[in-house]
């Protein structure tokens, strides 16, 4: 698992800016094992530091998904709704997912419902060995709309392990973004587990 994750952190060194393995990885770090099969490793990135990822890997190839298409992306600056970048490194012929993110005032920004809001400085966790991967919490309110397979079984694998304030966080963000979502009554038995245990 390590290695996997450790192959991005080599790519860019030398990227000083807040970053962190995300998707199913992001969950499995954050676990401390490998949960699942992965088929693509991704990153989560802030969307004002774009043009610096692309400096930093200045070998790699870009593309952009714009309404479900995948285009070149000329260096342009980029915005909502464009929030996808793929990377590609013809050379080994690694590839590498780059996903952007909307920050403002020291808060995250969820970009589909921005009412929803997490503490930037927050936002990315760093395992013992140094790895920064995307707070568990925010890769699961993305999997949560049609959710499949892997990501019933990412939630599964972290639910209980979240801390009371962030399954909080998260149920009620759940309630904002997909209500009635069977994750939410999870969330909330684990939450009152928590708090009968505490008494």
């Amino acid at each position: 698992m390590l290695r996997s994750c450790q192959k991005v952190v080599d790519w860019i060194e030398g990227y000083d800016c807040p970053w962190g393995i995300a998707g199913g990885w992001a969950i499995d770090l954050f676990v401390g094992n490998k949960t699942r099969e992965h088929s693509d490793i991704e990153i989560a990135i802030l969307r004002e530091d774009q043009h610096k990822i692309k400096t930093i890997l200045a070998d790699w190839s870009f593309q952009k998904a714009v309404k479900g298409e995948i285009v070149e992306w000329e260096s342009e600056t980029l915005k909502l709704p464009i929030h996808e970048l793929h990377g590609y490194h013809e050379k080994s012929g690694e590839r590498l997912e780059v996903l952007l993110n909307e920050v403002e005032n020291d808060r995250w920004i969820f970009r589909r419902g921005p009412t929803i809001t997490f503490p930037s400085s927050s936002l990315f966790l760093t395992t013992e060995g140094g790895i920064p991967y995307f707070h568990p919490a925010v890769v699961l309110l993305y999997k949560a709309k049609n959710a499949r397979e892997k990501d019933h079984a990412d939630f599964h694998a972290v639910k209980d392990l979240l801390c009371n304030e962030d399954q909080q966080w998260l149920c009620n963000a759940f309630k904002i973004h997909v209500p009635g979502h069977p994750w939410i009554s999870h969330l909330q038995e684990g939450i009152k587990f928590s708090r009968g245990k505490g008494q």
